[in-house]
């Protein structure tokens, strides 16, 4: 596999500048994106442990050097895998907003969303659940997923400020959903059984939205 070629740091003047750094830019976009997705099937088939940084560069077509350009660890490609899942579920919410008028009812919607996203691929699903409990690497997969809850709660046009109480339950119930992850993950539960545990959860703990 031959090195991408050096790209220049020196910044073009005129006014084919804009245009230039535009398709730099969209150069970058889509070979990160090449890199997450490599990375993604990788851990698909083999969980963390296949995505080793060399195996990664080489499956999304980009020298090693490059790879450690944009990740400089494993662990921060995991988290990129991460939100590159919650990418796909928030884009899945918007597109098919939960339909019922109860809040918890729509929250448990959202997570079992989730639950069936990530148990499609499980080897992936437990590389990314690993990644929340052991890695070092700092990932908003948390704050996301707490206002993919609130959005779906209270709906997509209230705001709820970072003290609201309404938050920290959120935040709670996202707790509760990765621990019933880990369950399945180990064969614990099924999927109807984390459902009904989540829904009587979110139940009380939603009672008040």
């Amino acid at each position: 596999m031959s090195a991408e070629p050096t790209v220049t740091r020196d910044q073009p003047s005129g006014a084919g500048a804009p245009a230039a750094q535009g398709a730099r830019s969209r150069s970058q976009h889509q070979r990160r994106k090449r890199i997450v997705q490599a990375a993604a099937a990788l851990a698909s088939r083999g969980g963390v442990e296949a995505m080793q940084m060399r195996t990664v560069a080489e499956r999304a077509g980009v020298a090693l050097g490059t790879l450690y350009r944009y990740f400089p660890s494993k662990m921060d490609l995991v988290v990129a895998v991460v939100s590159e899942e919650l990418d796909l579920l928030e884009g899945s919410i918007e597109r098919r907003p939960p339909r019922t008028d109860d809040p918890p009812k729509r929250a448990v919607d959202v997570l079992m969303r989730a639950t069936r996203g990530l148990m499609r691929e499980p080897e992936l699903a437990e590389a990314l659940i690993r990644s929340l409990l052991l890695s070092d690497v700092k990932t908003d997969f948390g704050d996301r997923m707490t206002g993919l809850l609130l959005r779906a709660a209270v709906g997509p046009d209230t705001d709820v400020p970072d003290g609201d109480p309404r938050r920290v339950v959120a935040k709670a119930l996202s707790s509760v959903w990765t621990m019933e992850m880990i369950e399945m993950l180990r064969g614990h539960a099924t999927a109807d059984q984390a459902q009904a545990r989540l829904e009587t959860v979110a139940a009380r703990l939603l009672h008040d939205f």
